[in-house]
């Protein structure tokens, strides 16, 4: 998706420039200015961490859902099974969390100028979406066993789920201390609970069925698991997908930013064409066109918008265009939210 009037930088480089007096296509302004603070050291040692947590929950998770597919088998148990697919998934989207990161610190180039960081969102949007299927998958075969109900051998799997359990509760709380703001480690913590939640059904599925021989917990603590799971999957799904459509960060609002620019910096006396969107969870853009006041100097405007946005809204990568003319876009019909006409 394109933003009006922006200008794409290499993520990670630091950038402050203004110019004065030129004219672009379209418009045309005084004076324009990418304000970009680099937190790659940051932002590289949190990627590292995550990464790395990512890596050891990979580990303890493939390494068991070998073990639980096979007492799924054996036992005949669907809680046992449900949660080892859904173990097969969470590799998978462990593995492809933990390339979205390595691939994510890779520098911009010309083509990909806010580089891979990307990728992150991407991935936490195949997992959300990957325990769609697998809920699906859970309640279908459930439906199936309460009309064809299958032998179920206690003893194996609540020995399996206890395991399984342990493995869980180890790879949560290596992903619990991540940066939860994170959307790619989010949804891969996401995927380690429901497991937990799994794990924790199958062990109360056998001991009832070890206690009274009630086969139809099995099927019925399935559908459970598969309820979390999908209200897991909405979440992740529904906030990566706003990233990807770049979309209004949640809880910013481009309302509030005008009124609160043209309320608190004096040398502002309109702004509009306000756009603002997020490359991932953690760092948000924006883009905006600002009248200045009389006698205001372009730089000085510059450094008090920069500023206030920074303060006020901790948005630290921003464009400010500033014009001391009409807005010639006005003719476009491209005046942002916040701001429907120029002025």
């Amino acid at each position: 998706m394109s933003h009006p009037h922006h200008h794409d930088h290499a993520r990670g480089a630091p950038h402050d420039h203004e110019h004065g007096a030129h004219g672009h296509a379209g418009h045309g302004h005084t004076g324009h200015s990418h304000a970009g603070h680099s937190h790659a050291g940051h932002d590289h040692l949190h990627g590292v961490a995550d990464q790395r947590r990512i890596g050891w929950a990979f580990v303890i998770i493939a390494a068991f859902m070998c073990v639980e597919v096979a007492g799924g088998l054996l036992s005949g148990s669907l809680a046992l099974l449900a949660d080892a697919g859904h173990m097969v998934s969470d590799a998978a989207a462990l593995g492809f969390s933990w390339l979205a990161i390595h691939y994510g610190r890779r520098p911009a180039t010309a083509q990909l100028s806010y580089g891979y960081k990307r990728l992150e969102i991407l991935a936490a949007f195949v997992n959300g979406c990957a325990l769609f299927v697998i809920a699906a998958w859970i309640v279908i075969e459930a439906i199936q066993r309460f009309a064809a109900p299958v032998p179920v051998v206690g003893k194996t799997m609540l020995i399996v789920a206890l395991v399984g359990l342990a493995a869980n509760i180890g790879a949560f709380l290596v992903l619990h201390a991540g940066n939860r703001e994170n959307l790619n480690l989010r949804g891969a913590w996401l995927h380690v609970m429901g497991d937990m939640l799994g794990s924790a059904a199958a062990i109360v599925a056998a001991g009832v069925i070890l206690a009274t021989g009630w086969t139809p917990i099995d099927p019925l603590l399935s559908i459970f698991v598969a309820v979390i799971i999908l209200k897991s999957a909405w979440g992740i799904v529904k906030s990566s997908a706003h990233i990807l459509l770049e979309g209004t960060p949640e809880g910013m609002s481009l309302a509030d930013i005008k009124a609160d620019l043209e309320r608190h910096v004096p040398e502002v006396a309109d702004a509009h064409h306000i756009h603002a969107w997020s490359i991932t969870g953690e760092r948000h853009l924006l883009t905006l066109h600002v009248h200045p006041a009389p006698g205001a100097p372009s730089r000085e405007v510059v450094a008090a918008v920069r500023r206030r946005l920074t303060e006020r809204f901790n948005i630290e990568h921003v464009t400010v265009q500033v014009e001391e003319d009409a807005c010639l876009d006005a003719s476009t019909g491209e005046a942002g939210q916040a701001g429907k006409k120029c002025h």
